[in-house]
C-alpha cells in the first residue's frame, strides 16, 4: 500500500472528502475510528476519521483489469 497526502485518489481522480464506493469496516479508537474503504476505481483504502478530519493515510493500487486513472491525474 502506498500513503497519500494528496486530496483525490492518484488511480482515478475521485475526491478523497467524498463518500467512499464502500465501506468494509469501521473501528473506534481513542482519538476517533479507522475506517476500511473502496474506491470506485477499486483502490482499499484506510481512512482516519479523528478531531482533525478525515484524511486517507495509505491505499493500495486497483485490482489489474480495473479502469484507467482519467486524464489529468496522477497515476502511481
Amino acid at each position: 500500500m502506498i500513503s497519500t497526502t494528496g486530496t483525490v485518489c492518484p488511480h482515478c481522480g475521485w475526491p478523497d472528502g467524498g463518500e467512499p464506493f464502500q465501506v468494509l469496516s469501521r473501528h473506534a479508537t481513542a482519538t476517533g475510528r479507522t475506517e476500511w474503504t473502496r474506491c470506485g476505481c477499486g483502490s482499499l483504502q484506510v481512512r482516519v476519521v479523528d478531531g482533525g478530519g478525515m484524511r486517507v493515510v495509505s491505499r493500495s493500487r486497483p485490482p489489474s483489469g480495473s479502469a484507467p486513472a482519467r486524464s489529468g491525474t496522477a497515476s502511481r
